[in-house]
């Protein structure tokens, strides 16, 4: 077996090439997964992917094939990848927003990997700083979820298949559809999730992608360095799922203030500083609570901006 046929449909030539099927991309992962393709065919795929750009079958049926290979990773009530390379990000303030939602009552599973080198460290790094358990396993993320309410699994402890795949930027010199699959990937089986994108043309690719999978509902932004967080003083276009069904919404400005959420300061200790009330930035801290906002509203929570303002004045007390 080999992929070679999958090769050809894509690299036909003009008028006589064509996009996956969900069929054809689920079989194609799964070949290459069980080791059935040649190096050589699975640069020449992804990179022909890259050229005529992702569809949402082809994204769901390498996804579909992925999930096939998983350990068993626990159910969370809300998924939440972080796979961003993080070029252009500040702190990570968006992780004290999904501690936020985990006070909220809702178990969060964190999972990703942030590529090497520049800020993409930040993030993983940043979860102690957060008060957010980094797992070695999914047992230990299962046992975390159940103590604590909120959990970082990193990708390479539950799916080293797919960390392979995605360091073959450092081959290639290029992102491939991957990079996209791995923050479709929900591996605990979530029934909502919340993802970011740097590129706003892959908001619809996801939300079209995840419906093709079965998502109830996600929420897909623009957000800070290509990870979901809101921007407060900008308007925020959201595209997804609610019910199952498409969704779009905009969600205004919350902050009048007009600012960078990269603001040159990248001391970690100021996600400790910020949660124990000891460092006063307004714009910062209207991040943290309009991203959680967007992710209770995600979660079907209605005035879900002053049920995360109520438990941010109140996060000490729980």
């Amino acid at each position: 077996m080999s992929i070679a046929e999958y090769v050809r449909i894509l690299g036909r030539g003009p008028g006589r090439s064509r996009s996956l099927t969900y069929a054809e991309a689920h079989e194609a992962m799964a070949r290459v997964l069980r080791g059935e393709a040649a190096p050589e065919s699975v640069g020449a795929m992804l990179m022909l992917m890259r050229m005529k750009g992702e569809t949402p079958d082809e994204i769901a049926g390498f996804t579909a094939a992925l999930r096939d290979t998983l350990t068993s990773v626990p159910t969370p009530d809300l998924d939440w990848p972080s796979y961003a390379a993080g070029r252009t990000r500040g702190l990570p303030w968006f992780l004290l927003s999904a501690r936020l939602v985990a006070q909220a009552g809702y178990k969060v599973l964190l999972h990703g990997w942030n590529g090497l080198g520049e800020s993409g460290h930040y993030v993983r790094e940043g979860m102690p700083y957060a008060g957010i358990s980094v797992c070695a396993s999914p047992e230990h993320a299962e046992e975390v979820l159940a103590s604590e309410g909120i959990a970082y699994l990193p990708l390479e402890n539950f799916s080293p298949e797919l960390l392979h795949f995605l360091q073959l930027r450092q081959v290639f010199g290029l992102r491939s559809c991957l990079n996209t699959v791995a923050r479709m990937l929900n591996p605990g089986g979530a029934n909502a999730s919340v993802q970011g994108v740097f590129h706003p043309p892959y908001r619809e690719l996801q939300a079209d992608a995840s419906h093709l999978l079965g998502l109830g509902a996600l929420s897909v932004i623009k957000g800070g360095g290509g990870e979901f967080e809101c921007n407060p003083s900008k308007d925020i276009q959201v595209f997804g799922l609610r019910d199952g069904n498409p969704f779009e919404n905009i969600v205004a400005p919350s902050y009048e203030e007009t600012r960078r959420l990269n603001d040159g300061d990248l001391d970690l200790s100021r996600l400790t500083e910020m949660w124990r009330g000891r460092l006063n930035d307004p714009f910062c801290e209207e991040i943290v609570v309009s991203t959680a906002a967007l992710a209770l509203e995600t979660l079907r929570k209605i005035d879900a901006l002053t049920i995360a303002r109520d438990l941010w004045v109140a996060r000490n007390d729980i």
